[in-house]
C-alpha cells in the first residue's frame, strides 16, 4: 500500500473512531501508532509513543494554556457576568433588542480575560437569559444571543485556541493573541447588529418593556472596571513586548485571583473549583494535542500534506478560491466534530499550503478560529448551542432556530477578513 492510501486509510480509520465516542486524543494516538509502524517500522512508532507525549506536553509555550483558562475561571466563579451585562445594557438597553445585544457584549468583555468559549458561554447565559425571560424576549433569541457571544471566548485575545494554533504551527503566540483583537471587536459589532435587525424586524421577539429604568452607567463603571485593567495589564503587556505570552497569562491570572479576592467574590470553594475546572479543562486540551502532534508526524511520512500542496498550487484558480472552499470544509466539518479536534487534525494540512500560496500564517491562524466559530453553534454538535440550552432550559431547536442569524453575522465577519487581512494583521505588524 503507498503511503499515500495509508494515511486516507488512517483518516477514515479515525473518524471511525470518533463516530465510536472514542475520545479525540485516543483515537489520533492510535491511528498515528498503528500507521507510522506501518509505514516506517513498528519500533519507530512505540519509541515515538514513548517520547512525544512528554516532549509535547513540557513545551514551555503550553503554560499559557492553564494561565488564560484559570484567569477566566477565577471571574468566573466571581459571577462577575452579572455587572459585565449591567454595564452594557446601560448604554444600548433602551434600544429594540438591547437586551440581546448587551448580551453578546457582556460576552466580548468576558472574552477578553477568558480563553474559553465554555467558560465565556456559560457565565453569560445564566445570567442574561433569564434576565430578557423577565421582559418576555423570545426564548430562542436569548439563547442564541447567548451562545454567539460565548463563541468569542476563542476570538478575542486571550485565546487558548490561538495559542495552540501558533504551537502547531511554530508562528509567533504573541503576534496571534493580538492578530485576534480587531477581528473579534468587529464580529462582536456585527453579532451586535444581527440582533437588532432580528429585533427591528420581527419586533415581537424583542418587546421594548413600557417602564424600565435605564441602569446607570457610572455605578456599573465602578463594578467593572478591572475587566479592562487586567486585559491591558496582560494583553496590553504582550503588545509592547513588556511580557511572554507565558507571562502576561501569569500576571493576568494573578490580577484575577487578587480582584477577586480583593471583593470577596471568591470563596474557599469557588477557589478550588476554579483550579480543578483548569485542570480538566487542560488536561483535555492536552491529550488532544499530544494526538495531533502524533497525528501530524504520521501525515508527514505519508506525504498527504505534500501532494495536495502540489496539486492545488498547480490549478489554475486564484489562491482566494483554495480559501473560502477551506472556509466550506471547515464548516462542514465543525457541524461534526469538536472545534479543537478540527484545528489539531487540519492545520498540519492545510497550514504548508496556505504558506506555499503566499498569504499570512498569522492571518490564517486568526481566520481558522473564527471558521470554527459557526461550529459552535450549528447542528448536530453546536457545543455552545448544548451547553446554554443545558444551563437555561431553552429546548435545543429553539437555540438552534435562535442562533441562525448569528450563524450568518459570523459568516460576514469571516468574509471580511478573507477579502481585507489587514484586518487581523495591523496590530502584529505595529508590534515591537
Amino acid at each position: 500500500m503507498t503511503p499515500e492510501a495509508t494515511g486516507l486509510l488512517g483518516f477514515l480509520a479515525m473518524l471511525a473512531l470518533l463516530g465510536l465516542k472514542v475520545p479525540v486524543g485516543i483515537a489520533m494516538i492510535a491511528v498515528s501508532v498503528v500507521g507510522y509502524g506501518y509505514l516506517i517500522r513498528p519500533t519507530a512508532a512505540l519509541a515515538r509513543l514513548g517520547s512525544d507525549p512528554f516532549t509535547t506536553v513540557t513545551t514551555y509555550a503550553f503554560s499559557v494554556i492553564p494561565l488564560f483558562i484559570l484567569m477566566g475561571l477565577f471571574l468566573a466563579n466571581a459571577k462577575l457576568g452579572s455587572d459585565l451585562f449591567s454595564l452594557v445594557n446601560a448604554f444600548v438597553g433602551r434600544l429594540r433588542g438591547g437586551m440581546a445585544m448587551a448580551t453578546i457584549g457582556a460576552g466580548a468583555l468576558f472574552a477578553s480575560v477568558c480563553g474559553s468559549s465554555i467558560a465565556t458561554a456559560s457565565t453569560i447565559a445564566t445570567v442574561t437569559v433569564p434576565e430578557m425571560r423577565k421582559y418576555n424576549y423570545n426564548e430562542g433569541l436569548a439563547a442564541g444571543a447567548a451562545a454567539a457571544g460565548g463563541t468569542l471566548g476563542i476570538l478575542i485575545p486571550p485565546s487558548a485556541a490561538l495559542v495552540l494554533y501558533g504551537i502547531l504551527t511554530e508562528e509567533p503566540i504573541g503576534k496571534l493573541l493580538i492578530a485576534g483583537f480587531l477581528p473579534g471587536v468587529m464580529t462582536a459589532g456585527i453579532l451586535m447588529i444581527a440582533a437588532y435587525l432580528v429585533a427591528r424586524f420581527k419586533p415581537e421577539l424583542a418587546p421594548i418593556p413600557e417602564r424600565r429604568e435605564r441602569p446607570a452607567i457610572l455605578p456599573e463603571l465602578r463594578k467593572t472596571w478591572a475587566i479592562p485593567a487586567i486585559f491591558g495589564s496582560s494583553i496590553g503587556g504582550i503588545y509592547g513586548g513588556v511580557f511572554t505570552p507565558t507571562e502576561g497569562g501569569a500576571v493576568g491570572a494573578f490580577l484575577s485571583l487578587l480582584l477577586t479576592l480583593m471583593t470577596r467574590r471568591l470563596s474557599w470553594p469557588s477557589f478550588l473549583a476554579a483550579l480543578h475546572q483548569t485542570g480538566r479543562i487542560t488536561a483535555v486540551i492536552f491529550l488532544i494535542v499530544v494526538g495531533g502532534k502524533m497525528f501530524g508526524y504520521f501525515l508527514t511520512v505519508t506525504r498527504i500534506p505534500l501532494q495536495l500542496t502540489t496539486f492545488i498550487a498547480a490549478l489554475d484558480i486564484a489562491p482566494f478560491v483554495v480559501v473560502f472552499v477551506l472556509f466550506a470544509l471547515y464548516f462542514v466539518m465543525g457541524a461534526l466534530m469538536d472545534e479543537i479536534a478540527i484545528l489539531v487534525i487540519m492545520t498540519p494540512i492545510v497550514y504548508p499550503l496556505i504558506i506555499k500560496l503566499g498569504y499570512d500564517g498569522v492571518w490564517f491562524g486568526v481566520l481558522t478560529i473564527m471558521m470554527l466559530l459557526t461550529g459552535l453553534l450549528t447542528p448536530p454538535v453546536g457545543l455552545l448551542s448544548f451547553i446554554v440550552s443545558g444551563l437555561t432550559g431553552v429546548p435545543l431547536n429553539k437555540v438552534y432556530a435562535g442562533v441562525t442569524p448569528f450563524w450568518i453575522a459570523l459568516i460576514v465577519a469571516i468574509s471580511l477578513v478573507i477579502i481585507f487581512p489587514e484586518i487581523a494583521l495591523f496590530l502584529p505588524r505595529m508590534m515591537r
